[in-house]
């Protein structure tokens, strides 16, 4: 590389000798790969091997740039080998960039190098770097260092791969002392390799982590590999393990095996240490820890073992010794499995499968059997080659995954025509998936898919079908959309109300209703055929169970099958013999009831006595299995989900008032006695003629006038009711159990001053770990907590390190000023010389001031003195600490003999007054103010501490002495010292006298500080802190204190657990710029957050030392500072992780509170041994071993799953989770990388795609990194996948691949919209504590679920409403559905799942593609249905951010909604409703989707009621009709509606939520809340988010169409266009809002009956309110949705929105033909049932032609079919001419333009010249008439308009897609016509804007925001 002569030649290194240079990139490329492109992050996946060669030049590129320029040309020559041919994607951008950085870097580096040559340039470098930084670092021991060595070794390991190039292509040979220096360091880098906790490599015993006993004991156990046959070819290192082996047997990747060692370690040790805590026990590992891991972990494979009657491969040797060995390795085997089963860890039972088969292999291997086929020993079927078992087992099983999920056409397919996972899971539940052998046949019938019978169909040479279909289908459910899903789930809970209805009918309808009549012979009769019914429903449950699982009778087994046809048959009998018997004898049919009822009755015994059916369904007994699997189908899942029998007594209860409270509402007040004298009037009325043609004879009793009367208050009062009762009695229930759970107890400050003095003991009792504590009853039930004695100094110093830890978290989230924060403190370093508790200062402000005015005006009255201070505890206690400081601080200042004697000498002297009760007596206090002054000018001068103030520190005690003799004492008391004193030259001015300036000291410092508050702070502290939030968090932290709580362990014996966060591409962290940048309002984000938080704002400015904003420009440290405040304040990941980062921080302190024995080191506290930097480098330190302690016991892993793609694209957000990792070393991040590897085809010149898990860590900082300034991560594991990851739904796939690298026993999952608290996390050890509980007596908890509070609230009016409701949820909804009702399941984060046995039972979510859409309810499910058990537990919080803008509400619902709609078909779902108990199921159907069907029923109603009186009056029988009081004063149908809108206005979610506010707040502050938000037009919101509900829910189980909305977590509150609301709510809203109007509308015209009745308003109010909601609350809730300026955008932006034609590539957001092709795309992929269905919907529309073209006057009162008939003539006429002119413009517009346009013209004045006629010759014609004509064709339109749309393939063919798209047009134009005029017209009225504005903002306004300068004023700046 250079010339012989050692002179350089720059050509030599710019063109490689080997590789001709590339062609350059087009210009537009090259932009775009600038100068960013030389990072070492950004290099192309297939050239991933040259990051590390580029990394260490940018490291070294300021110390020595010839180096730097010498690695990356080495760096391009071997890109040039990795891919010759530039195929990668961007690899040819690469090269050109990098080709182009070394022609210009070559000459200035050359310039700057020190030797003659590049050879003896790097050879010096590398010596340099060898000597400076290796051998520097090699003796280190603490964990830094480590790392850091760990990096050096890599480097060096670069630098000689460069210099053995350069050499080579000098052709000199490398040094021998080089050479051997590479050895040793070659070496060393394959031990020191980057680790994730512990460090395993032999130089690492003296790790902090590894000198634990547990953790040498777990590595022992696992480095015995005694006996293990490790073939011959392998070479066996002094480090191998037992992972190791496995590794060489069954070909393991390697990373995995390293991942899965350390995880085993960490789960032993962590479990050993909590069963033997002592640590002489520790050296060794324990057995009963071994036993209770592989417990948990095998649990489920046993149970699969003996459900498929196999027997287990466990084989445990005789031997005692080697029993250990072997349990190990059976747990090593199966992580491994799971470790590298990447999508298959969702298929729990798969893995059993594969773990099966495998443990078995390890019989076989080790007990050394031998092949009777080859002789030989045997072996696995896949043998230890590398990446077998990725490769042979996980690969094949992956691509069914991927192609099942292929036919599901990214969701758009049926359920029933691809298998989920479930489906594949399920098939090893079956007996008959061991067919599919071991080794794995891959023509097994579970491998076949679809495009596999298909080429099996081609290739037969007779080309006949195959005799089978070789795919398996569904396993034992599919998914079919039917609302009969429904029923079918619960079809217990719908039987029950119907047989209900039916005999409350049957008996209302004898002798008015009297309950006495049931005891009559034929009503009795009539009462028991209610049972014929219900087995007449029963067989239509049956019927319903075959039809919908017909498709997976192929993989049923036969007694599946057998068990359906039974269970039809049997209905169908018991339905034949109930009818037939009833005809016959009563008693004969009361037998038979009695006969039919026994199954019912057992089952009633099993759920009064759930130990019997334990014992029943634990029994291998015939009899017993075949009652069992009669009752229900056998499966693998949902037994043995029952409670205990208080918790059974408990729920019932709670439903049998329930039922009988709304039983006995509706049959009295409501339904069935109201209804039934009109109904007999009205069946008693005879209509024979009608308004319109009637095609059949009329019904006989007026039975169609029956039915739309008692239809809407059947639907909404009795079937929709239940759930408002639910509302009722969950809050009522809900309050009491958060009363007697102490919620609320401390409400605010004043509460909490109050309770704080017994808040330490709490804090003490319930956050330190007991050294011994009370046990029995009496402590369980004592919920007091006495102060702390002040003779207990280490309880003092514990309580003051948490407190102070608290309100530091306050101060460094600008809560709080420092003043606030010096006031909250207590001291961190106890004076042991006080003897008393120091309070923290803002209970004793302004004590001092009031105590020294008490004195002065005490008039010598001491006794009266003293009763009054100690009337007030905390005035006593600061007139103590004053004294007791003051003192103190004296005695330490004053040095001199005889200034000491004198100053002791007065003190005694007040002592002994004080003693004697006569100090105010004898001594004078009114000189006390004068004191007072001197002192605090004291404490003035000791806070300044200059050396220049001594003199007038001497002047003040001399001062203070001369006050205090003379003034106060008046020198009576100081007889027989008067000579001595009159000796005294000066006291105090000697020079050693005094000591000052005194020795700085943390405790010093804060002695005199604490001081100076007491004295000076006159105001009352009564509103400190002054923030909301921190009241808040301060109370509830308190509060829970005083709750039930377990006892917190110690650190180390706590269990272990992770924090898992799943992210994808949101915000992580502010940009500048993007704070900066105002958006169309002129406003940008930081303007709005100082807004928002002003208070916050402020105290940032003071902890960042600044004034005002500007002075934080300029400053990188300052800006980087206000970049992190307004992260904090947004829904970032940098929120989350800082958050979640303060569970170790509080670890770290309570291992310390565990762990400091020297009472010194208590005292001085943990913050002392955080600033002392000799800590951190000592071996086994204080500090290391709570660093060691807390990574043991916590890790954070947050899964960017786009992490690689964005790294190597430059994106910012990359970057900023760099910089969260470098700031919290202990964070881990994990990802998917996507890497491009060259395909060993040679003749395919083409790269593969390969996908890796990949777990990384930020790098330690080289001594040099200052220098070069580079933040870089590490790659600790890198573990190949199979293929893509994201198959199914994104969330739970990102988590199941990130999921392997968590640890501990317990997994947080934590979503990207929360926030934590450093006082909630002090509390995550106690809460952990409930996994080992039984809470129900049955079983363990396995998911711990706790609240969490809302933090978004305050931004708008909006954001308040969403808080509150989501408020109520997560607290008194989740309180009652733990506790009483048991069905608490996961409805998102923060739960706490049990890890081991939820990654045994496939992981924390479900992820199949679009049926597990609410992807986190359905691990609740699992969870349920595999005998967990979900809690709940409110003493511990975390934060959650919600939606905060209307769209984004409505978004968030639409996608919840679709989610429910999905589980509705769910065969979770259907597994629950079947399984729970009768009560039980109720409570699962109300708190799931049981709302989601009330609130469409509640809508179904207003169309079912408006119908139906459509009917009336277009039919003629409301006016034949309209003398019967059961139209005209119809009371139930008020009360019906009544009901409705009682759901409709959110009341539903109200009554919870005013109670929850009340319990936590109290009552008063409830109530105006309350009525604050119905001021703010909350029941608006609520009616509107109703229809969102509705529409969703009801389309997807009509049609699916559920997809992931992403809703945004930014600060959403500024304006949407009309274009964008009308998108979102057009179909959902706007359309459903326009046909309520127009029924009404026609009811109000024609209707006759109400007419200025009341009644009439009563129930036509609600649905009016519903209509004007729907229609216009997007705009209402639209920040300047009034202003006249953006109306006039909005109709340009409709205006270019609804004109611009669609096409391929044209967005949604630009056309509206691509929306309206879009939005109608679930059509498309609904099935033949769903287009049916819809086609049947639209037919509605047809009625109001049908009924008003009879109403018009043109037809005078013709009744005559041709009249219905003409009008369709008309239709087609306006059709054709539409039709005709669409064709015109399609075929003449561009050739015959003039023609064209003059027959458009002329069609059009035809048209108009035809209407003029009618008006003249009609003269009758009235504008009603023409609107009523309107009214007749227009719903006529739109629902030809549907049909066409559902039926789109036929009209395409047929050629009239374009007309119905026109057609469409037209209607969308008008309906946005009809929506924008009433906007538009409000909007000339300036008052409304401001209006809208003070309503949508009010909650800002009254924190001082001003949102008119927001949205107006900051644009004039």
């Amino acid at each position: 590389m250079t010339s012989s002569g050692g002179e350089s030649s720059s050509r030599d290194y710019i063109f490689p000798p080997s590789t001709p240079l590339p062609p350059p990139p087009p210009p537009a490329a090259g932009a775009l790969w600038g100068e960013a492109i030389m990072d070492s992050e950004m290099v192309p996946s297939s050239l991933v091997e040259i990051a590390p060669i580029l990394r260490v030049a940018n490291e070294f590129e300021s110390i020595n740039p010839r180096v730097a320029y010498l690695c990356r040309f080495y760096a391009f020559e071997k890109s040039s080998r990795l891919d010759p041919t530039s195929s990668g994607r961007d690899v040819r951008q690469f090269k050109t960039a990098l080709l182009q950085r070394l022609e210009r870097d070559n000459d200035p580096s050359l310039m700057r190098r020190v030797k003659k040559s590049d050879a003896l340039e790097m050879k010096s470098f590398y010596k340099h770097y060898y000597s400076k930084y290796i051998q520097a670092l090699q003796n280190a021991d603490n964990k830094a260092d480590h790392a850091q060595l760990t990096k050096a070794y890599q480097t060096a390991s670069v630098l000689f791969e460069v210099l053995k190039a350069i050499n080579m292509t000098q052709a000199t040979e490398v040094e021998d002392k080089i050479l051997e220096v590479h050895v040793k360091v070659s070496q060393k880098a394959e031990i020191y390799l980057p680790y994730n906790i512990l460090p395993l490599d032999p130089d690492s015993a003296n790790h902090a982590i590894m000198r634990f006993p547990v953790i040498q004991a777990a590595v022992a156990a696992l480095r015995c590999t005694r006996g293990l046959p490790w073939g011959r070819e392998y070479r066996r290192k002094k480090q191998d393990d037992i992972f190791d082996w496995l590794q060489v047997t069954f070909g393991f990747q390697k990373d995995n095996v390293a991942n899965q060692r350390e995880h085993l370690i960490l789960l032993l040790a962590n479990v050993h240490i909590r069963q033997l805590p002592e640590p002489d026990f520790q050296s060794k590992l324990d057995e009963h820890a071994l036993d209770k891991v592989m417990k948990k972990l095998l649990k489920n494979y046993k149970k699969w073992c003996k459900f498929l009657g196999k027997k287990s491969s466990f084989w445990l040797p005789i031997v005692q010794p080697e029993v250990q060995q072997r349990k190990l390795l059976y747990m090593g085997l199966y992580l491994l499995i799971w470790g590298e089963a990447a999508n298959l860890r969702f298929m729990p039972e798969c893995l059993c499968y594969i773990y099966h088969h495998m443990a078995f292999e390890i019989y076989g291997v080790l007990a050394g059997n031998v092949s009777p086929m080859t002789g030989e020993d045997v072996k696995p079927a896949y043998g230890g080659e590398e990446e077998a078992f990725l490769k042979e087992v996980v690969s094949p099983i992956y691509h069914v995954i991927a192609m099942e999920a292929a036919r599901s056409k990214i969701g758009k397919s049926e359920h029933s025509q691809w298998r989920n996972y479930d489906d594949l899971n399920e098939y090893f539940w079956s007996p008959d998936c061991f067919q599919i052998g071991w080794p794995m046949r891959l023509d097994a019938d579970f491998f076949c898919c679809e495009p596999v019978k298909r080429q099996m169909f081609d290739k037969k040479r007779d080309n006949k079908p195959p005799a089978k279909d070789p795919w398996v289908g569904k396993s034992n459910f599919v998914e079919i959309r039917s609302y009969w899903h429904i029923f079918r789930s619960f079809d217990r809970m719908w039987s029950f109300f119907i047989l209900c209805l039916q005999a409350m009918v049957i008996v209302a309808w004898h002798d008015a209703g009297n309950l006495t009549t049931i005891f009559d012979y034929d009503v009795l009769k009539k009462v028991l055929s209610v049972f014929i019914t219900a087995s007449v429903l029963n067989l239509g449950q049956a019927v319903l169970d075959m039809a919908l699982n017909w498709k997976a009778r192929q993989c049923m087994s036969f007694d599946v099958k057998i068990r359906y046809l039974l269970n039809v048959v049997s209905a169908a009998t018991w339905v034949v013999i109930l009818t037939v018997t009833c005809s016959h004898s009563l008693s004969l049919f009361i037998f038979t009831v009695i006969a039919y009822l026994s199954p019912n009755m057992f089952a009633a015994v099993l759920f009064i006595f759930p130990f019997i059916r334990r014992y029943l369904g634990s029994s291998d007994h015939r009899i017993f299995m075949f009652m069992m699997w009669w009752s229900q189908p056998r499966l693998y899942v949902g037994a043995k989900m029952h409670e205990n029998t208080f918790s059974v007594v408990k729920y019932t209860t709670f439903w049998i008032l329930l039922i009988i409270t709304k039983l006995a509402f509706g049959y009295y007040l409501e339904v069935i006695k109201p209804l039934i004298s009109p109904t007999k009037a009205i069946m008693s009325v005879h209509m024979y003629t009608y308004t319109w043609h009637s095609f059949f004879s009329p019904a006989r009793n007026n039975i169609g006038v029956v039915v739309a009367l008692w239809a809407p208050i059947v639907l909404v009062v009795y079937f929709m009711d239940t759930q408002v009762w639910y509302a009722i009695f969950s809050t009522i229930f809900g309050g009491v159990y958060g009363a007697s759970n102490r919620l609320g107890e401390i409400q605010n400050l004043e509460t909490l001053r109050s309770h704080f003095p017994s808040l330490p003991g709490a804090i003490n009792f319930c956050l330190i770990p007991p050294e011994k504590r009370k046990k029995g009853l009496s402590a369980t039930l004592s919920h007091y907590f006495a102060t702390i004695p002040p003779h207990n100094p280490k309880e003092a110093a514990r309580f003051a390190q948490l407190w102070n830890k608290i309100i530091s978290s306050f101060r460094e989230e600008d809560l709080i000023n420092n003043r606030e924060m010096n006031l909250l403190l207590v001291p961190y370093w106890a004076d042991l010389d006080l003897d008393l508790i120091q309070w923290p200062p803002f209970l004793l402000a302004s004590m001092i001031p009031i105590a020294l005015d008490m004195a002065k005006d005490s008039n010598g009255n001491d006794r009266e003195l003293k009763k009054r201070i100690e009337n007030d505890n905390y005035m006593s206690c600061a007139v103590c600490e004053c004294y007791a400081s003051f003192r103190s601080i004296i005695n330490f200042l004053v040095r001199g003999r005889r200034e000491k004697k004198v100053i002791n000498d007065i003190f005694m002297e007040v002592d002994e007054h004080i003693y004697n009760g006569d100090l105010v007596r004898d001594f004078k206090m009114s000189a006390l103010p004068i004191l007072y002054d001197h002192v605090v000018k004291l404490i003035k001068y000791l806070l300044r501490n200059n050396k220049e103030d001594r003199d007038q520190v001497v002047i003040l005690f001399q001062d203070m002495h001369e006050v205090v003799t003379r003034d106060i004492m008046e020198e009576q008391n100081l007889d027989g010292q008067g000579d001595e004193y009159d000796e005294q030259i000066q006291l105090f001015q000697p020079a050693g006298a005094i000591l000052f300036p005194t020795p700085e000291s943390e405790a010093w410092k804060e002695k005199i500080n604490r001081l100076y508050l007491l004295l000076t702070v006159k105001e009352s502290a009564m509103d400190v802190p002054s923030n909301l939030e921190a009241r808040r968090r301060i109370s509830f932290f308190s509060n829970s204190l005083f709750m039930d709580m377990p006892s917190a362990p110690k650190v180390l014996n706590m269990l272990s657990f992770s924090v898992l966060t799943p992210y994808y591409t949101e915000e992580v962290l502010f940009s500048l710029h993007d704070l900066e940048v105002p958006n169309e309002d002129g406003v940008s984000i930081l303007f709005y957050l100082q807004n928002i938080f002003p208070d916050e704002w402020n105290n940032f400015l003071e902890r960042m030392n600044c004034v005002i904003e500007d002075d934080l420009k300029g400053n990188d440290e300052l800006e980087d500072q206000l970049r992190l405040w307004a992260s904090y304040r947004g829904q970032t990941l940098t929120k989350t992780v800082r958050g979640m980062m303060y569970y170790r921080k509080a670890l770290e302190l309570q291992a310390f509170l565990d762990v400091a024995k020297d009472e010194a080191d208590l005292m001085k506290g943990y913050k002392a041994i955080e600033l002392n930097e000799d800590q951190m480098k000592g071996k086994w330190s204080l500090w290391n071993q709570c660093q060691a302690v807390a990574d043991m016991k916590f890790t954070y892993v947050v899964s960017c799953q786009q992490y690689g793609i964005q790294k190597r694209s430059g994106d910012p957000r990359a970057q900023n989770v760099l910089r969260l990792m470098t700031e919290y070393p202990s964070l881990r991040v994990a990802y998917i990388d996507e890497a491009e590897e060259p395909s060993k085809d040679a003749t395919k010149r083409i790269n593969l795609k390969v996908y890796y898990s990949v777990l990384v860590k930020a790098m330690p900082n080289s001594t040099n990194a200052s220098e070069t300034g580079q933040n870089l991560d590490q790659v600790i594991y890198k573990i190949k996948l199979p293929g893509p990851a994201i198959l199914g739904e994104g969330k739970p796939e990102n988590q199941n691949h990130a999921i392997i690298f968590t640890r501990g026993e317990g997994l947080q999952t934590i979503d990207m919209n929360q926030d934590n608290y450093m006082e909630e996390a002090l509390k995550m050890r106690n809460l952990l504590q409930e996994f080992l509980k039984k809470h129900d007596d049955v079983r363990y908890p396995t998911i711990l679920g706790f609240r969490e509070h809302i933090f978004t609230g305050s931004v708008s009016s909006l954001a308040w409403f969403v808080s509150n409701q989501e408020t109520s949820f997560v607290t008194i909804g989740q309180r009652l559905l733990a506790n009483p009702l048991k069905v608490r399941f996961h409805y998102g984060h923060p739960d706490v799942f049990d890890r081991l046995f939820h990654l045994t039972r496939g992981g924390v979510s479900k992820a199949s593609k679009i049926i597990n859409r609410s992807d986190d309810i359905f691990a609740g499910f699992n969870s349920t249905l595999r005998e967990g058990n979900v809690t709940y537990h409110e003493y511990i919080q975390v934060g959650k951010g919600r939606d905060v803008g209307l769209n984004q509400i409505s978004l968030f619902e639409a996608k919840i909604a679709n989610g429910n709609g999905e589980q509705t078909l769910s065969r979770d779902l259907y597994r629950l409703g079947h399984h729970f108990d009768f009560f039980r199921m109720l409570s699962c159907y109300f708190t799931t989707i049981g709302f989601y069907f009330s609130t469409l029923i509640s809508v179904l109603t207003v169309y079912v009621f408006l119908y139906g009186r459509l009917y009336f009056v277009l039919s003629g029988l409301e006016q034949g009709l309209s003398t019967q009081p059961a139209i005209r004063h119809n009371k139930p149908l008020q009360v019906a509606l009544a009901s409705q809108s009682f759901v409709q206005s959110g009341f539903l979610m109200a009554l919870p939520m005013v109670m929850e506010i009340g319990l936590e707040r109290g009552f008063r502050t409830a109530l105006s809340e309350f009525i604050l938000m119905q001021l703010q037009l909350a029941p608006v919101f609520f009616t509107f988010s109703l229809g969102t509900k509705t529409h969703y829910y009801g389309r997807t189980l009509l049609h699916g169409g559920a997809k992931y909305r992403a809703t945004g977590r930014g600060f959403v509150v500024f304006h949407e266009t009309f274009a964008e609301n009308y998108r979102l709510y057009s179909r959902s809203h706007f359309v459903k809002g326009i046909e309520l109007m127009i029924l009404l509308l026609v009811y109000h015209i024609f209707g006759e009956s109400y007419r200025g009745v009341v009644a009439y308003l009563l129930i036509t109010i609600p649905i009016w309110f519903m209509v004007g909601t729907w229609l216009f609350a997007p705009f209402l809730f639209n920040p300047s949705g009034f202003e006249w300026q953006k109306i006039v955008d909005d109709w340009s932006d409709w205006n270019k929105w609804i004109s611009y034609q669609g096409g391929i590539g044209v967005p949604p957001e630009k056309s509206w033909e691509s929306w309206w092709e879009e939005e109608n795309e679930h059509l498309h992929y609904s099935g033949k049932r769903g287009v049916v269905v819809e086609i049947l919907l639209s037919l509605r529309f047809f009625i109001y032609q049908y009924g008003l073209v009879y109403h018009s006057s043109m037809t005078k009162h013709q009744k005559s079919v041709l009249v219905y008939g003409l009008s369709w003539v008309v239709i087609f006429v306006i059709l054709l001419v539409v039709k005709a002119i669409s064709f015109g413009r399609m075929k003449f517009r561009a050739k015959f333009q003039l023609v064209f346009r003059l027959i458009n013209g002329a069609i059009l004045i035809m048209f108009f010249f035809s209407i003029l006629v009618i008006l003249i010759a009609l003269r009758h014609m009235t504008l009603q008439y023409i609107f009523v004509c309107i009214l007749s064709f227009m719903p006529t339109g739109w629902g030809l308009l549907l049909i066409a749309q559902a039926c789109k393939p036929v009209v395409k063919t047929a050629g009239f897609w374009g007309s119905v798209r026109t057609l469409a047009r037209v209607y969308e134009i008008v309906m946005g016509f009809l929506l924008f005029t009433p906007v538009a017209f409000l909007a000339w009225f300036p008052f409304v804007s401001e209006f809208q504005t003070r309503m949508l903002f009010n909650q800002a306004f009254s924190r001082g925001l001003h949102i008119s300068r927001i949205l107006a004023g900051h644009r004039k700046r």
